[in-house]
């Protein structure tokens, strides 16, 4: 048993909240535990000049300054985008396009801005999970307003961490774990449980093919459990 009383492929509490920001042209707070990400799309009737053909999906990923348990420097502070933060948002992006026929959204650009409201472990695969949703939102008001011909959502994609801890393989870890980990392990999958993306460090120690096999069967079931929620909230991609 965890400190929280799950099992090792047990995942934390998960709910979204659909029309969260008035303005955006989707929205999404998702909730994973005691993580909040609050992910917001905005269309844009252009596309960025290395885009050729077709539309565009990228992504914006910050921590509000008290998301952790001590004060962070935002971003701007330091004139300049973190690391991190930087690292996170190409995440978001790459794994979000595998999620979309680029030529149907035709000339536009959906960013999708992710603000951690309260960060306590996973948060970067939280807002490819919540991203998604709020993606699909935008798409489905460009369908309806007439600017695109047909739905250009392909397939659901969410996103969920593991890792070892005390030698064990777990799912969805907190902060308390994740920062204990011997072996971080983040997975995007699609609906089909295809790979979107790993990110795998050995953080304590190397990790073996066969706890590689056990995290991703671990990822594979949480992505699951991930993907049922977004179903319920969406329904049909069509």
């Amino acid at each position: 048993m965890r400190n929280d009383g799950r099992a090792v492929d047990e995942m934390r509490k998960v709910t979204a909240t659909l029309g969260f920001s008035k303005f955006a042209e989707g929205s999404c707070l998702i909730e994973i535990g005691d993580t909040m990400v609050l992910c917001n799309a905005s269309v844009e009737d252009r596309v960025p000049p290395h885009v050729t053909s077709g539309g565009w999906v990228t992504a914006e990923y910050s921590m509000l300054p008290r998301a952790n348990r001590e004060r962070g420097k935002r971003d701007i502070s330091k004139l300049k985008l973190s690391a991190r933060s930087a690292e996170i948002q190409r995440l978001i992006g790459r794994s979000l396009r595998c999620a979309i026929d680029l030529e149907a959204l035709g000339e536009h650009t959906i960013t999708i801005d992710c603000d951690v409201l309260q960060g306590d472990g996973g948060t970067r695969t939280a807002s490819v999970t919540g991203g998604f949703i709020a993606m699909t939102l935008a798409c489905r008001k460009l369908l309806e307003q007439g600017k695109i011909e047909k739905m250009p959502v392909r397939t659901y994609v969410a996103g969920i961490s593991a890792g070892i801890v005390r030698n064990e393989a777990m799912l969805d870890l907190c902060y308390e774990e994740d920062s204990k980990a011997l072996v971080d392990f983040n997975c995007i999958m699609t609906a089909e449980g295809d790979i979107v993306e790993l990110q795998a460090t050995g953080e304590g120690r190397p990790f073996s093919m066969e706890e590689q096999r056990k995290l991703i069967a671990l990822c594979r079931k949480g992505n699951t459990v991930l993907t049922q929620m977004q179903r319920r909230c969406l329904g049909s991609l069509e």
